[in-house]
């Protein structure tokens, strides 16, 4: 079993509380946008990190992080790409990997929506953590923890940080 705390568009913004809701995880995924190496490296330091770069993240996070990061996580498929769209309206930089290989779970930032959904017609739980920085017009901050066991998905919960 693994917990997974999952954020995305922190735009150089550093909470403290990420690691206090992150405490009990055994990864963090960032979904892009992450804005800052040093923000990157304490995630890191704190837990293992997996990220994707986003559209906004420069030349040192290009180099650290790829744009489409396929994985295993205990029995279960990932798929994550910062710019990534929603369920009958993926962006077109993906949407054929997805509709050839559909993961089991697709994990997408950017827009700084909210949105834990399941695709009936792929088969795959898509979840949007939102935006964790205080760039944009999210009227909410949020991070999004979750267990994976084998191949299941539980434990679901969207954690609010506040304007």
């Amino acid at each position: 079993m693994k917990r997974i705390g999952i954020l995305s568009d922190t735009h150089s913004y550093w909470d403290d509380r990420y690691l206090h809701y992150f405490e009990p995880c055994d990864e963090i995924w960032h979904a892009g946008d992450i804005c800052s190496t040093e923000l990157a490296d304490h995630l890191a330091a704190f837990r293992p990190l997996r990220a994707v770069c986003g559209n906004c993240d420069g030349g040192d996070l290009r180099r650290m992080f790829p744009e489409v990061l396929r994985f295993k996580c205990e029995e279960v498929d990932v798929l994550m790409k910062h710019i990534g769209g929603y369920p009958g309206r993926y962006d077109r930089s993906i949407v054929r990997q997805l509709m050839a290989r559909p993961p089991q779970l697709f994990i997408s930032g950017h827009s700084h929506i909210l949105k834990v959904q399941y695709d009936q017609q792929l088969g795959l739980l898509h979840i949007n953590p939102g935006a964790a920085g205080i760039q944009g017009w999210q009227k909410e901050r949020t991070l999004i923890r979750l267990t994976i066991e084998g191949n299941k998905f539980g434990d679901c919960e969207v954690i609010t940080l506040g304007r």
